[in-house]
């Protein structure tokens, strides 16, 4: 089943509630991303959407994340590849995914899915979508990601967060 561990609030509970649904699989509602190694294994939770920091909090708990999570999709932060090869290494996962999207976008723009021994990506543009990456003047820098403009996403997003903060 499905981890719906997203408040209603946000656009990604729709993804997690009415897509499973929809779609005939089957939800695991808990409070939040955390209550996930309270759960019995019957539970049979297989994908679990979040953000990296709640999965590197149930990282350090005894069965923080049961055997049963097949896959995990990652969002709203930076997914660092230590964070990756743990989770790789620590559980059996066989799928782990960077989703990335500015909220203006609703939820994600690009996705990749990550390997333990990969590099620092955000992937690529989701279907029938473009990403281009622009400088402070709004020109375009590149209209492919690979890892020379990851970099330049990263430090772009360090600074609006701090704007954002000030």
């Amino acid at each position: 089943g499905v981890l719906a561990s997203t408040s209603i609030c946000f656009d990604l509970s729709i993804f997690e509630i009415f897509f499973t649904l929809s779609n005939g699989g089957r939800i695991v509602l808990v409070k939040d991303a955390m209550a996930l190694n309270a759960l019995p294994e019957s539970a049979g939770v297989t994908l679990v959407n979040t953000v990296p920091s709640a999965i590197a909090e149930l990282l350090k708990l005894k069965n923080g994340i049961p055997s049963s999570v097949k896959t995990i999709n990652l969002a709203g932060e930076p997914l660092p590849v230590e964070l990756v090869q743990k989770i790789y290494s620590q559980t059996t996962v066989q799928k782990v995914y960077d989703l990335y999207g500015p909220s203006e976008d609703t939820t994600y723009s690009t996705f990749t899915l990550r390997k333990s021994d990969g590099p620092y990506t955000i992937g690529k543009a989701i279907t029938n979508s473009q990403v281009y990456i622009l400088d402070k003047n709004k020109v375009i820098k590149a209209k492919r990601i690979d890892a020379a403009n990851v970099k330049t996403i990263i430090k772009a997003l360090e600074v609006e967060s701090k704007n954002l903060k000030s």
